[in-house]
């Protein structure tokens, strides 16, 4: 008797916590360096939850390990829905294969909320390189083997998967150079210190448009609305080629249904907005909004999948 009535008061305290959330400040962690996607998409949809929710949602940057320090401090908040963070297709699905032990289980230590976005990635390189599509590039490499680097936004991200799979599927040697986010990479890229990257579209497009990187193709399956002038991998010649990055929000495992149903809601509400919907497509990015287990079945799913690349490819970092 005094289990049942202990396990109800627990129920009952339990009930009341999620009415009663939220009562203080939120905090949103960002698990790459300010000026990425990650981070735009963070500074685009905290006032959205400030003003739905009634409390600050204030976001703090927590880059390394390619989206895993963020992660892992997420994973080990306390499952009182206070602190939510970002997660992308690096820190919790390539990670998984990539690093010989991560500091979470991503589908143990999580509670997705939603994706927010999808993006490709685009090929593009330094104008003095001798290359004006995917062929030639090839040719050129081939012709001068590990003399040339590629840049990312970190081991694990999606750039970098996308570079190992060309150098995969096309027999290039050229070497990886990580940075701590793509803010950091991309002066880089300009000045010529890289010869080419495979950066998230939001990013790499800009200057391609303004003349000063050659934009060759796009890692996703069809072309992107924002450039649709570029074409994808498979139509450059790599057929099969087919990397498009993701950006979610989770909370730590345990959290209370009512909050992550209230969380779902007024993200995916959020990202409905018009102002929203039109930065979205500014950015080159195609909204999101699926729901939790959705969510978790496109971990499910890509997992496994994005495993085999890094496998493929004889990455590993520990």
């Amino acid at each position: 008797m005094k289990s049942f009535i202990a396990i109800a008061a627990l129920i009952v305290a339990t009930g009341a916590q999620a009415q009663a959330w939220p009562n203080k400040p939120i905090k949103y962690i960002v698990n790459f360096a300010p000026g990425g996607t990650t981070d735009i998409l963070a500074r685009m949809l905290a006032p959205k939850l400030s003003d739905a929710l009634g409390q600050p949602v204030i976001v703090e940057n927590k880059p390394g390990q390619a989206g895993s320090v963020g992660a892992a401090e997420v994973a080990r908040s306390a499952a009182d829905g206070y602190t939510i963070g970002a997660g992308t297709i690096s820190s919790h699905a390539i990670n998984v294969s990539l690093y010989s032990k991560l500091p979470y289980d991503v589908l143990k230590d999580f509670q997705p909320i939603t994706m927010l976005a999808t993006l490709p990635n685009m090929l593009v390189i330094h104008p003095s390189i001798p290359a004006n599509n995917v062929q030639e590039l090839i040719a050129f490499l081939k012709a001068n083997p590990d003399k040339h680097s590629f840049g990312s936004a970190g081991n694990g991200t999606s750039q970098h998967m996308s570079g190992e799979l060309f150098k995969t599927m096309t027999g290039v040697r050229m070497q990886h150079i990580p940075y701590q986010g793509s803010g950091p990479m991309i002066p880089n890229l300009l000045g010529g210190v890289l010869s080419m990257s495979f950066e998230n579209l939001t990013t790499a497009y800009p200057p391609a448009k303004q003349g000063k990187l050659k934009a060759l193709a796009v890692t996703s399956a069809k072309r992107s609305f924002l450039a649709p002038e570029v074409p994808t991998m498979a139509e450059a010649g790599l057929p099969g080629y087919d990397i498009s990055s993701w950006q979610a929000l989770f909370t730590p495992a345990g959290v209370p249904k009512q909050i992550v149903e209230r969380l779902y809601a007024e993200t995916a509400k959020a990202l409905k907005a018009p102002d929203v919907v039109k930065r979205l497509q500014d950015l080159g990015l195609d909204a999101g909004g699926i729901t939790p287990e959705e969510m978790t079945a496109k971990l499910r799913e890509d997992i496994p999948r994005l495993g085999k690349i890094v496998r493929d490819s004889g990455a590993k970092v520990d």
